[in-house]
């Protein structure tokens, strides 16, 4: 039985999305087939062309027209923000499940009334899931099971950085990553989402208050087309402290004029028992210190993530053989596939979308007072 998809936006996250949908069902004995429906984009000879590299069959150049289809049975929107609220709630309310990538929104009342609509469609057996692909990288995965398994303790501090450089030159053109009416937010909502994110889905806790500056480096780039310069509405860097519903303490930094940096995002968790460390620029790897050692090799030893009993693996290489970036939209694919076979929640979940926007909201919040410290909404859903 087929997955009938049709995808909303075909640049660089469509492009990520269109290998994982083209990849999952050959590597993985998926219990529905993925069949590469239409794409949609505005401009009719993009799109065609962009379906022909890409594989997608048919093309649309109007969302509301592909939602509509009666050959769509999930929209996967890889659209900036500031579309996602209105793409995802029409999918759902036609019935058709939704992938929708990070963040949720722009605004917390838009992701409130995404979860909102994801959780009367669920009703309907209809489900929707945020596209927070780091949580599926296998070291990440692993990870998350040694908390889980109480392997390093009660968790006292997590530290997770997110950096990159692409806006170190001035003269960088103004983009709609730079747009406040577009991206919603700068390296707070596009590095920072994902880092909130990662350090609630590892330590299985929330957070529930941050202390939070932001910043504008460069206010003014060149607009595209040569008509001067334009105005940067969103920040460059957001740094922030937080404290989780156990007690434990958190730092964030979001930055992208990190020189150097192309992509680097770490996090480290240090409990009672032991600590896990781990770099997505050595991605196959998880650093992990137990306290039970004895005191002559007590250290951090390295786990090379590749083994058929890790998380994902037994659907790739022999052990040592590693994978990449783009294995995680994969393994995306392929947890979303299961949980709309198997009638059960994906996960993360638009619920765990709209908690990391409560956590964004909170930031900025508290960014705009001069770094006060500002609890976290932890409403329903």
């Amino acid at each position: 039985m087929g997955l009938r998809v049709g995808m909303v936006g075909y640049a660089f996250m469509g492009a990520a999305h269109s290998q994982a949908w083209r990849t999952a069902p050959h590597v993985f004995d998926l219990p529905l087939r993925p069949e590469m429906a239409v794409l949609c984009g505005r401009s009719a000879a993009a799109a065609s062309a962009a379906a022909s590299r890409l594989g997608w069959a048919a093309v649309e150049t109007d969302w509301r027209a592909l939602v509509k289809r009666d050959d769509v049975d999930l929209v996967d929107i890889c659209t900036p923000g500031d579309s996602h609220a209105e793409i995802a709630i029409a999918a759902l309310r036609a019935g058709k499940h939704v992938l929708c990538e990070k963040p949720l929104a722009n605004t917390l009342e838009e992701a409130s009334a995404m979860a909102s609509a994801a959780s009367e469609a669920r009703a309907g057996g209809v489900r929707a899931m945020i596209g927070f692909n780091y949580r599926r990288v296998p070291a990440l995965a692993l990870a998350r099971q040694l908390v889980a398994d109480g392997r390093i303790g009660r968790i006292r501090h997590v530290r997770a950085t997110y950096l990159q450089d692409w806006l170190v030159d001035p003269s960088f053109p103004l983009t709609w990553r730079l747009q406040r009416q577009h991206a919603g937010s700068g390296a707070l909502g596009d590095l920072g989402a994902h880092i909130v994110d990662l350090a609630q889905y590892l330590t299985g806790d929330l957070i529930t208050g941050v202390s939070a500056l932001t910043t504008t480096f460069v206010g003014e780039r060149p607009v595209p087309g040569g008509s001067g310069p334009g105005a940067v509405t969103v920040d460059d860097a957001a740094l922030f402290l937080g404290r989780l519903g156990s007690g434990a303490v958190a730092s964030f930094e979001a930055t992208r004029f990190a020189s150097g940096r192309k992509n680097q995002l770490r996090v480290e968790l240090n409990g009672d028992g032991g600590s896990l460390a781990f770099d997505l620029e050595r991605n196959n790897e998880l650093w992990f210190n137990d306290r039970a050692d004895s005191a002559g090799p007590q250290g951090f030893r390295c786990v090379l993530v590749t083994e058929p009993g890790h998380p994902y693996l037994s659907a790739w290489w022999p052990p040592g053989h590693v994978l990449g970036w783009e294995h995680t939209f994969t393994h995306e694919v392929r947890d979303l596939v299961y949980a709309i076979a198997e009638a059960t929640d994906p996960s993360p979940s638009f619920a765990d979308g709209l908690q990391v926007q409560r956590v964004l909201a909170a930031v900025e919040d508290s960014a705009a007072h001069d770094s006060a410290w500002t609890p976290v909404d932890q409403g329903g859903l």
